[in-house]
């Protein structure tokens, strides 16, 4: 009985328990939906409140568009809610300007976002993860829930996010399916590029990287080893306030993304940027009582300093800073007029200062290079009334994500010193002292460095001194030195020494410091580094030297070459009758440089009766130029006299200058025959300025014929033109000497000589010396050779 009585008992606690158990589960589950409903109701009225404040609906009107928006792009109604608080433009501080993305453009009522067709497997699978966010709160559990979501559909192994720095470098924010290792490892990232997650934050897409072997090449993987993940992915979520997110999925086995792979990573995206919204940022506000706090400690500094945080554009790259605390010091150095900097962007109240050094300094210490310290630099300020000039210089430390700048004031003796020694260095001098009672020796840093000796071996006693000189340069040192210290006489001795950068050409300049009594205590002597003047000096003296030899070696030339010239070219002395002409001859070198040129002229009376006249102008001057101008001279008139044409003259006469390129390659030349029965002038030209005529007080320039120059093609052109000569008529042919000054245009001495011709008609010899005084008042820098060719009037 007592046994059935406690079985009894016991067959009737054990139902108890159950249910218990049963309601206690119940319950549970009833508290989980009603929390998931809780989280779920707060994602929905921050999205109704979205919609409200953009196209300016009812709440209930906001309700309805979301579920219409849902149902047209087949999405659950929290997926829809997840997009449109991704989709929210962020709110900026006030002052503070943005250019909106395509996304972040105000909608009207009637627009949607944009449509987002999936599978309706991978929909289902976005509905899960839209549910599985509400309880996401950070970025460490947005990457659990991430991998947990996308390893069984995509068999995703890792998953990394980053969040861009103020300083626009990289933190890993969240990872899963990473070592704590690796992560600390790749913990910061510097925006640089060959990194692909920053490549695809730069540029706002996402960045596929389906080919190892490739990838490996263009981008520095993560991963020890990186062929831990095959393939991988990096999705950007660009905020547009600083806080811009990079996803990371990463897989280990190789292959591409398929586009159903593809539009699943781009729905997880969408639904994570309104998640990250809620607790996603670059830097996380101050609190105000923080930031009186930070400003007291500033306003308590006795220096010029100030706080400053980067901002941070779309694109990454810092564009300026904002002032978070500043001292009255400081508002004076940036510019006192513009008032108080606190709360305002640093190029507002300085505009210029991207243009100095402290700008790039600022960049360089928040990509992590160190301190950074300007050059001093003059400030104009104003104590007790009075302008004084001040020194100053800027050092930029790192504060976390800030940058802390102070003005370092240089002292009046700071400023001697710093100017001395930039005197010394600029001047290549410096100073040495030697105390003699007490055997010491001291020496500026300049002196070591002109002496080339370390100044870790300390400097070298006086009469030591002469042992660092040449050998044939000790005597006269250590001579002077001796008598300096047993006399006291002071010196002035150049040497030399020998050392890494070569001899040296060193001055040594001492004298000695006598006590009351007279005897010598101390020498101060200044070193003097004279090899830069030593070697101009020497090279001034080998380039007279070289001056001077080649003045007379082409003085001799000169001679030479007006010896030959004048041995060649016999100047009449008097005006000479040819076939009833009257012909002056004038030959003028050039007064500018010492060598003789070319320039050529004959005539002739041909066995006919007629007269050959011939001027020209060979390229070139000094020997090889007179050379070719008596071949030209004897040829021509060799093959006028035997019967040749002028037109065929002048092509043998071009290959003969083809055939001696080597001397003298081009010339030109006049050829004119006059034929004394008829009175007519037949003349060819190669490249040679015409025949001036004058007639009864005119002057004219005769038509040229087609000529081409002398030794510039194989096959020439030339033709020949017929003049018919009156009597009184003149008839000038001459070299471009005569009319060419630079850097006028040749056509104006064409005009001046016509000009000139008709105001001196003189018709007496020597008339053509006036003509020449006029043309050629300043300095001939050319030769200059004239045929003053006159037809006799009828008596």
């Amino acid at each position: 009985m007592k046994s059935d009585r406690i079985a009894s008992v016991e067959s009737a606690a054990v139902p108890d328990v159950v249910e218990l158990a049963r309601v206690v589960a119940q319950q549970r589950a009833e508290m989980d939906r009603l929390r998931e409903q809780a989280a779920m109701s707060v994602v929905m009225e921050r999205a109704k409140g979205v919609v409200m404040a953009l196209d300016g609906s009812t709440a209930d009107a906001a309700e309805e568009m979301l579920h219409e928006r849902a149902k047209a792009a087949r999405r659950t109604l929290l997926e829809e809610c997840w997009i449109t608080l991704g989709e929210l433009a962020p709110v900026r501080p006030c002052g503070e300007t943005h250019t909106p993305r395509p996304q972040e453009v105000d909608r009207s009522s009637t627009q949607a976002p944009e449509p987002f067709a999936a599978p309706d497997d991978v929909a289902d699978a976005l509905g899960r993860l839209g549910r599985a966010l509400v309880h996401v709160d950070t970025h460490q559990t947005l990457a659990r829930c991430l991998l947990d979501h996308l390893a069984p559909d995509l068999d995703a192994e890792s998953v990394m996010i980053y969040v861009r720095r103020s300083d626009g470098g990289l933190e890993l924010a969240g990872h899963a399916g990473v070592d704590d290792g690796l992560a600390a490892r790749w913990r910061q990232v510097p925006p640089f590029s060959g990194v692909a997650v920053v490549h695809a934050l730069r540029s706002g897409e996402p960045c596929w990287l389906e080919d190892f072997s490739r990838d490996s090449a263009r981008y520095l993987l993560i991963g020890e080893p990186p062929e831990r993940w095959q393939s991988r992915v990096w999705l950007p979520l660009r905020g547009g306030d600083g806080s811009d997110v990079c996803i990371g999925v990463l897989r280990g086995r190789p292959g591409v993304f398929t586009p159903r792979e593809r539009a699943h990573l781009r729905g997880v995206v969408r639904l994570c940027a309104g998640r990250l919204r809620s607790f996603t940022s670059s830097t996380a506000p101050v609190r105000e009582s923080e930031a009186d706090a930070v400003q007291s400690l500033f306003a308590a500094l006795p220096v010029p300093a100030m706080l400053l945080t980067p901002l941070v554009s779309s694109s990454g790259d810092v564009e300026d800073f904002r002032v978070d605390a500043a001292t009255a010091q400081a508002a004076d150095l940036l510019g006192g007029s513009s008032g108080d900097p606190t709360g305002r962007r640093l190029r507002e109240v300085r505009p210029d200062l991207t243009d100095l050094p402290v700008w790039q300094g600022c960049l360089d210490v928040l990509t992590g290079g160190g301190p950074f310290e300007s050059e001093p630099f003059a400030h104009q300020e104003t104590v007790d009334g009075a302008l004084e000039l001040a020194t100053y210089s800027v050092r930029v430390s790192r504060l976390e994500d800030a940058l802390v700048v102070i003005w370092l004031r240089h002292a009046s003796s700071d400023r001697q010193e710093q100017r001395l020694a930039e005197l010394q260095r600029l001047g290549n001098i410096g100073w040495a002292n030697w105390n003699l009672s007490r055997d010491e020796a001291s020496w500026s840093a300049q002196v070591f460095a002109i002496l080339d000796r370390d100044p870790a071996d300390g400097p070298v006693r006086l009469d030591g001194l002469p042992g660092l000189a040449l050998p044939e340069d000790r005597a006269a040192l250590r001579a002077a030195v001796e008598t300096l210290l047993r006399e006291g006489l002071p010196f002035d001795a150049p040497f030399r020494i020998r050392g890494g950068r070569g001899v040296r050409h060193l001055r040594l300049i001492a004298e000695v410091v006598a006590d009351a009594h007279g005897t010598p205590f101390e020498v101060h002597g200044v070193v003097q580094d004279l090899t830069a003047r030593r070697r101009a000096e020497l090279a001034l003296v080998e380039s007279e030297r070289a001056i001077l030899t080649q003045h007379d070696v082409l003085q001799s030339e000169r001679i030479l070459v007006a010896r030959l010239q004048h041995a060649l070219l016999p100047l009449p002395d008097k005006v000479i009758d040819l076939s009833g002409l009257r012909v002056e001859v004038a030959y003028l070198p050039a007064q500018a440089g010492i060598h003789v040129g070319g320039d050529w002229f004959s005539a002739v009376e041909l066995p006919d009766g007629d007269s050959l006249f011939v001027i020209g102008d060979v390229a070139g001057h000094g020997v090889d130029a007179v050379a070719t101008m008596a071949q030209l001279r004897f040829t021509a008139k060799g093959m006028v006299s035997t019967g040749s044409s002028l037109t065929g003259a002048l092509s043998r006469l071009n290959s003969l200058l083809l055939h001696t390129r080597d001397a003298h390659g081009t010339a030109t030349m006049v050829l004119a025959r006059y034929h004394a029965a008829d009175r007519r002038l037949v003349w060819a030209q190669a490249g040679h300025p015409p025949p001036l005529l004058l007639r009864d007080g005119e002057a004219s320039y005769l038509p040229r014929p087609p000529g081409m120059l002398l030794g510039a093609t194989s096959v020439p052109y030339f033709e020949e033109a017929e003049h018919h000569l009156e009597p009184g008529d003149r008839i000038l042919l001459y070299t471009d000497g005569l009319v060419e000054r630079a850097p006028e245009n040749i056509d104006v001495g064409l005009a001046r000589l016509a000009d000139a011709a008709v105001a001196h008609p003189e018709d007496t010899p020597g008339s053509l010396g006036t003509l020449l005084d006029v043309m050629l008042e300043n300095e001939r820098r050319d030769d200059v050779c004239v045929l003053d060719i006159r037809v006799p009037r009828e008596t």
